[in-house]
């Protein structure tokens, strides 16, 4: 898994802006914060799907670069953003764990429609990207 640094910004009245200093043609925005990671790893994602992605610049390296300097002095912040690259191999894994917890995951996967391996899958992704 890769993670990229974006830049934040956020003018007075306007919503929140995200660019990325390794990806300049990719952007994003957020009216709440909250929004921030999810629309700027969506961004990546949808740009990932067309060209391939350089490897992530280290924050070092970031930081050492004149605009990114001149945008964090005009109030600018920088995040690390994950991205799990899409592939469409698909490896067995045998996991262990608690029968209540199994079925629970089994009734909560039936609900929506998904297959034990999927719904594990679509969760592991959202906790990885919300805790990164």
């Amino acid at each position: 898994m890769r993670h990229y640094m974006a830049l934040v910004h956020k003018d007075p009245d306007s919503a929140f802006g995200i660019s990325f200093p390794d990806l300049p043609s990719v952007f994003s925005a957020a009216d709440d914060e909250d929004d921030l990671l999810p629309n700027a790893i969506e961004a990546l994602r949808l740009w990932a799907d067309d060209e391939a992605l350089p490897e992530p610049s280290p924050h070092a390296a970031i930081l050492a670069r004149a605009d990114v300097r001149q945008e964090l002095a005009a109030g600018a912040f920088l995040v690390r953003i994950p991205l799990i690259e899409d592939d469409t191999r698909t490896v067995r894994a045998n996991i262990t764990m608690e029968a209540g917890t199994l079925a629970a995951i089994d009734t909560a996967a039936k609900q929506r429609g998904l297959t034990r391996s999927a719904f594990l899958a679509s969760c592991a992704r959202k906790e990885i990207e919300r805790s990164a």
